[in-house]
C-alpha cells in the first residue's frame, strides 16, 4: 500500500490497461527502479516510509509550474490559495525594459471573485497585456492576466509561509492551418537531385517546396526529423534517434549555397570533393548503392572546413554573432560536445571522468583548448539554420499556406549531446518504449532516455521551451512524433524486457501550455502523431488546444461498430489525413500485398504466409469495394496506379484539414523507408525514392512524372467533383 501511494505521488503507475477489460499489475521491482530514477528511495519498507513522509510534508502552497489559459478560469493552484494570501507576478522580459510586477490579494470569500466587466477578448501581440473575456471566469479585484509568456509567481500566505513557481500564460489554442490544404510527406535524405551530394539536402527541400507550391498549389512539405545525429562509423541512420533535438544536422547543408563557397582559395581540393560527391550520387541513382550518410558527411565535412577558412564579411559576421547571442549556452554546449566527440568518441559516458560533467573545470579547460573546433560546430549550426530559413522562405514565396512541416522525434540517443548537456533533465537507466499489446506481445524498447517530469516542472519546462523554440523558428508547422508522450510515457528499466516497464505521467497541462505558447509565438500549426494505443481523453485534450491528429486510411475503421472502413464523412476534421507514413508500406505495396511477402522473406511473420496474405488482401479489398461504391475507383479500372489515385481521391473527400501525399507514392515506389522490427536485415533510412521497378528517380524526374501529375490532379480537382447521391461533396 505504501509503495502504491508513493508511486502515485510521483506519477508512476502500478498497473495499466492494455484493453478496456484487462488490467495488468506492474512488478514492484519495476516501480522501485523507476522511483529511483526519479531520485526517490523505495528499496525497503523503511525507505518507502521515509520517502512518503518527505513527499507528503512538502509545501503544497504552489506546484512548481502553474498554467493560466487565456479566456479560461484561473487554475485551482490560484483559486485554492489561502484567503488573504498575497500573489505577485513578475513578467518575463520581452526584449525591452522589464515590465513592473503586479500584486493582488486572494479574497476572503469566493463570492468576492468577479467576472471582469470587459466582455471582449482582445487580439494581442505576445508582449501586450490582455483584457480578459467574459468566459474567463472569476478573477479577483484588480487582477489583470499577465501577457503571454513565462513569468515568476510568488505567494505569501497569511501565516507568512512563502512559495514561488513558474507561471505559464498561454493562448487557448495553437494557430490553425487553412481549412483545406494538401502537400507532400518526404524523407529528405531520399530525395536526390542533380545537385545533391549523395543524399537529399536543404537545397533540394527548398526546390521541392518552390515547385510544389507554384506548380501544384501544394500547401506544405513535411520532412523527417533533421536533428543532429550521433557521429560515428557507422552512424545510426535513424532520424528518430538523434544526438540532439535542439540543433539540426549540418549533413543536410547544400554546400554550394554557402556564400563563402565561391571564395575558397583551394579550388582544386574543393572541386575534387565535388566530383567525389557526384560519384556518390551516381552510385545511388544508377548502380544500386544505398545512401551512405557517413560518406556524404566525410565529403561535406572536408568542404565545410575549407569554407570556414574564408573570412566572413562584416554583415555575415554580424549575423553570426547575433546567432551566437540568441542561442547562448545551449549552442556552446552542443558545439563543445561535438568537438569532444571528435577527440574522445561519440559516447560521453566513456570519456575521461572530468569531461563527463559539462560544468567541470576539466571541461572548461577543454573548451579553451578546442576553441577552433567549437567555433566550427557553432558556425555549422548557424549555416544549417540559415538554409532552413531559406527553405521556409521559398515555400512562403511559392504561395504555400503552411510551408515546411518539421518533425520532432520522441527522444534522443542516451550517449548524445543532449543527455550530456542536460543530464539533470533525463532519467538515466531508463528507456522509452511501449507496453505489450495485441500487435506486439513483447512490447517495445526504443532505446531513448525519457525526460524526468519532476526536473521539467522544477525548471519551468526550460528544456522543452528551448527545444520547441529552436524547431519552430523556421517551421510553418511542427509534427510531434508519439504526441501521447506529452501525457505519459512507458519507461523500461535498463536490462529488463519492455514487458517489465510502466507508465510515468507528465503534467500534460503544463506541457501543452508550453507547446501552445511557443507555437503561437512562431505562428505555426501543430500536428500530433496519435496513432496506436491512446489513453482516453488524450485526443480530446489535444483537439481542445488546436493540435491536429493524424489519420492513416487503412486504420480508419468503425471500431465501435462493424469494424468496416470508415466512410469519408465520418472522419475527423482536425487532422492530417494520409495513406501511409515512413513506418508503413507504400500505398502500391499495400494494394498488392508486397509488404507481406517482404516481411515473409525477412522471417518477420508469426503466421504462415498464405494466412497473412489472405487477411491483408481481405482488408484491402474492403477498402477497394468502398472506393468503387463511392464511384472513386472507375469501374473495370483495377490497375494499381488507378487504385492509388482512388485512395487519394477518398482522402480529399474527407473533412480533414490537411491531406498528405507520401512522395514515393507519386511515382509508384513499393519499398518502405523503414521496416519496424528490423535492424540489419533491411536497409532502413537508406533508400532513395524509386519507381515501381525499384529504379531510383531524381527530383527532376519526379517533377516531370506523368504519374505524379495525374495523382496530384485528383487532389487539386477533388473539391469541384460532385459526390454520389447521399454522400457529402469532396
Amino acid at each position: 500500500m505504501g509503495l502504491s501511494r508513493l508511486a502515485a505521488l510521483h506519477g508512476v503507475a502500478t498497473s495499466y490497461s492494455p484493453s478496456p477489460d484487462v488490467t495488468v499489475s506492474v512488478p514492484d521491482d519495476t516501480v522501485i527502479a523507476v522511483l529511483a530514477a526519479l531520485g526517490v528511495d523505495a528499496g525497503t519498507p523503511e525507505d518507502v516510509r521515509r520517502s512518503l513522509v518527505a513527499a507528503e510534508s512538502r509545501s503544497r502552497l504552489l506546484p512548481p509550474t502553474v498554467v493560466v489559459w487565456a479566456g479560461e478560469p484561473l487554475p485551482p493552484a490560484l483559486t485554492a490559495l489561502p484567503p488573504g494570501s498575497t500573489v505577485t507576478v513578475e513578467p518575463e522580459p520581452a526584449g525591452g525594459p522589464p515590465a513592473p510586477a503586479t500584486s493582488w490579494k486572494v479574497p476572503e470569500a469566493a463570492s468576492s471573485w468577479k467576472v471582469p466587466e470587459t466582455p471582449e477578448a482582445v487580439t494581442q501581440s505576445p508582449e501586450a497585456p490582455k483584457a480578459v473575456p467574459e468566459t474567463a471566469g472569476p478573477r479577483p479585484a484588480g487582477w489583470t492576466d499577465p501577457p503571454y509568456g513565462v513569468h515568476r509567481l510568488h505567494v505569501r500566505a497569511p501565516d507568512h509561509h512563502e512559495a514561488a513557481a513558474t507561471l505559464v500564460v498561454a493562448p487557448a489554442r495553437v494557430p490553425q492551418p487553412p481549412e483545406r490544404t494538401h502537400g507532400f510527406l518526404v524523407q529528405l535524405y531520399s530525395l536526390l537531385s542533380a545537385r545533391s551530394w549523395g543524399m537529399g539536402d536543404l537545397g533540394d527541400l527548398a526546390d521541392l517546396a518552390a515547385w510544389a507550391g507554384r506548380t501544384l498549389g501544394s500547401g506544405f512539405v513535411q520532412v523527417n526529423p533533421l536533428h543532429a545525429a550521433v557521429p560515428g562509423k557507422p552512424t545510426d541512420p535513424s532520424p528518430y534517434r538523434p544526438s540532439s533535438r535542439r540543433f539540426p544536422d549540418p549533413v543536410h547543408l547544400r554546400v554550394e549555397s554557402v556564400p563563402e563557397y565561391g571564395h575558397v582559395h583551394d579550388r582544386a581540393t574543393l572541386d575534387d570533393l565535388r566530383q567525389d560527391a557526384v560519384a556518390l550520387s551516381e552510385a545511388v541513382l544508377n548502380k544500386g548503392a544505398l545512401i551512405d550518410r557517413d560518406a556524404v558527411w566525410e565529403l561535406k565535412r572536408q568542404a565545410l572546413e575549407l569554407i570556414a577558412q574564408v573570412p566572413l564579411t562584416p554583415g555575415r559576421r554580424a549575423a553570426y554573432c547575433d546567432f551566437l547571442a540568441e542561442q547562448g549556452q545551449a549552442l556552446e554546449d552542443h558545439a563543445l560536445w561535438y568537438a569532444l566527440a571528435e577527440a574522445h568518441g561519440p559516447d560521453w559516458r566513456s570519456w575521461p571522468e572530468p569531461l563527463r560533467d559539462p560544468r567541470s573545470p576539466g571541461t572548461a579547460r577543454a573548451r579553451s583548448e578546442l576553441l577552433d573546433r567549437v567555433d566550427l560546430h557553432c558556425r555549422l549550426a548557424w549555416l544549417t539554420a540559415t538554409q532552413l530559413a531559406d527553405a521556409q522562405r521559398a515555400a512562403e514565396d511559392a504561395g504555400m499556406e503552411v510551408g515546411i512541416v518539421h518533425d520532432l522525434a520522441v527522444g534522443v540517443h542516451p550517449a548524445g549531446a543532449d543527455t550530456w548537456a542536460q543530464q539533470d533533465a533525463f532519467a538515466h537507466g531508463m528507456s522509452v518504449g511501449a507496453p505489450p499489446d495485441a500487435f506486439n506481445a513483447r512490447g517495445q524498447d526504443w532505446g531513448l532516455p525519457p525526460w524526468r517530469p519532476d526536473a521539467l516542472a522544477a525548471t519551468g519546462y526550460a528544456a522543452f521551451r528551448g527545444l520547441l523554440r529552436g524547431l519552430l523558428a523556421h517551421a510553418g508547422a511542427l509534427r510531434i512524433d508519439h504526441v501521447m508522450g506529452l501525457f505519459r510515457l512507458w519507461w523500461v528499466p535498463e536490462g529488463r524486457p519492455p514487458t517489465d516497464g510502466t507508465y510515468v505521467a507528465y503534467d500534460a497541462e503544463a506541457m501543452l501550455a508550453v507547446l501552445v505558447l511557443e507555437a503561437h509565438r512562431a505562428g505555426s500549426a501543430v500536428v500530433g502523431e496519435d496513432l496506436g494505443t491512446v489513453e482516453p481523453g488524450v485526443r480530446e485534450a489535444l483537439a481542445r488546444r488546436g493540435v491536429l491528429g493524424t489519420s492513416v486510411l487503412w486504420f480508419e475503421r468503425d471500431w465501435d461498430g462493424d469494424g468496416r472502413p470508415l466512410a469519408p464523412e465520418k472522419w475527423r476534421r482536425d487532422c492530417l489525413a494520409t495513406a501511409t507514413t515512413h513506418d508503413l508500406p507504400s500505398t502500391a505495396a499495400r494494394l498488392t500485398g508486397d509488404h507481406v511477402t517482404l516481411r515473409h522473406r525477412l522471417g518477420l511473420l508469426t503466421r504462415p504466409l498464405e494466412e497473412e496474405l489472405t487477411e491483408d488482401l481481405t482488408g484491402t479489398a474492403e477498402w477497394l469495394a468502398l472506393l468503387a461504391r463511392l464511384r472513386m475507383l472507375p469501374e473495370g479500372d483495377g490497375n494499381e496506379e488507378a487504385a492509388v489515385r482512388a485512395v487519394h481521391r477518398f482522402l480529399r473527400a474527407t473533412p480533414a484539414r490537411m491531406t498528405g501525399v507520401w512522395l514515393p507514392d507519386t511515382v509508384g515506389d513499393r519499398r518502405p523507408q523503414n521496416l519496424p522490427g528490423t535492424w540489419d536485415q533491411y536497409p532502413n533510412w537508406r533508400l532513395p525514392i524509386a519507381d515501381p521497378e525499384g529504379h531510383p528517380v531524381t527530383l527532376e524526374e519526379i517533377a516531370a512524372s506523368p504519374r505524379l501529375h495525374g495523382l496530384m490532379e485528383v487532389l487539386r480537382s477533388a473539391k469541384a467533383r460532385t459526390a454520389p447521391p447521399g454522400e457529402r461533396p469532396a
